[in-house]
């Protein structure tokens, strides 16, 4: 997929006229992310972990990634919703599944006995440390392990890397590099020529807003320069997912639209989640890519391997994008841990 940017200098005007009403967003948003939690949890089961996930033979990706995403994205979602709102109460019970379905972390121990050089049982972890729930047989075998040269020099892609470094973060360790290091190797901490955008760059991007920023947590993480850089060109790549029908990675661009230090992008936020709210269906799912369903009654328009994550990226972008609008600047008040490189 590609997606071209503009030529000229783009702004929100880029974006589809009929699209561009004032408080279009707000209009909007709450209504898509009740609906995408909603069919979250209905669907919930889906998200469970077969009897054979630590067996060698067991496909990560459509197992344990899955459940991971649910943690992480849950609970962001917990964290930016008001409490005693039916959102914030379905994702803390979205998280507590996730956080059974693990076996309260027992699971990820064994998983990290088993490959003690993969990152991915770590960083599922740290999803359910950042929000407070933690397993001390796990921490303990992780603690000498994330201390080794392999794990300081694993080779992986820069974004990569800094997602590692904020798992480190949340569990509350050293970090094993500097963030701004890696933040400089990435095709985001790069200022890339805004016309080279298209899939992967764009995911890698997204991502790399969300590790920094510890999804959306901490805005002023982003620098002035890339704050600046993502306001100018985020228009006309949202523009361009729209017209291409990739809305997994709209809603990626939402959320990090919704994640930048100071005053929301307004224009471009009620210029797209109209347009986004149109593709959501009835039962509150949303495609990742392609011609929404037409048959509204459907109650599983898609399969769920093809809808799952393009509807909790949904969810949390609309979370996040209504507090942008109704706080601008706030965040949970944490302050970023100290980091330096280990030996």
């Amino acid at each position: 997929m590609t997606t071209t940017a503009a030529q000229d200098r783009p702004g929100p005007e880029s974006l589809p006229d009929r699209a561009r009403t004032p408080g279009a967003a707000l209009a909007v948003l709450p209504d898509v992310l009740r609906a995408a939690l909603a069919w979250t949890d209905a669907h919930r089961a889906d998200f469970a972990l077969p009897g054979d996930v630590l067996e060698p033979h067991t496909q990560v990706n459509a197992t344990l990634k899955p459940l991971g995403e649910l943690a992480q994205l849950g609970s962001t979602i917990r964290r930016t919703t008001a409490p005693g709102t039916p959102e914030h109460e379905r994702a803390g019970d979205l998280v507590a599944y996730a956080w059974e379905q693990v076996a309260a972390g027992d699971l990820l121990l064994e998983l990290l006995r088993a490959e003690p050089f993969a990152a991915y049982p770590y960083e599922i972890y740290a999803a359910f440390a950042g929000y407070g729930l933690r397993h001390e047989g796990f921490e303990a075998l992780a603690r000498p392990l994330t201390a080794t040269r392999a794990w300081a020099h694993t080779e992986q892609h820069a974004n990569r890397q800094l997602g590692l470094v904020n798992s480190e973060r949340r569990v509350g360790v050293v970090t094993h590099t500097d963030a701004g290091a890696v933040l400089s190797r990435t095709w985001l901490g790069g200022l890339s020529e805004p016309w080279m955008f298209e899939g992967p760059s764009g995911y890698a991007l997204t991502h790399t807003v969300f590790h920094l920023t510890d999804w959306g947590r901490m805005p002023d993480r982003v620098p002035e320069k890339i704050d600046g850089y993502l306001r100018t060109w985020l228009p006309a790549w949202a523009d361009g997912c729209l017209e291409s029908g990739q809305w997994d990675l709209t809603g990626e661009l939402l959320a990090v639209a919704a994640s930048l230090p100071g005053p929301a992008p307004e224009p471009l936020l009620d210029a797209v989640w109209p347009v986004l709210a149109d593709v959501q269906h009835p039962t509150g799912c949303v495609p990742e890519t392609g011609p929404p369903a037409q048959d509204t009654a459907a109650p599983d328009p898609y399969p769920f391997i093809d809808c799952y994550h393009s509807t909790l990226v949904t969810a949390v972008a609309a979370a996040l994008s209504l507090r942008s609008l109704r706080s601008p600047g706030q965040t949970d008040g944490s302050a970023p841990g100290r980091e330096r490189r280990t030996a």
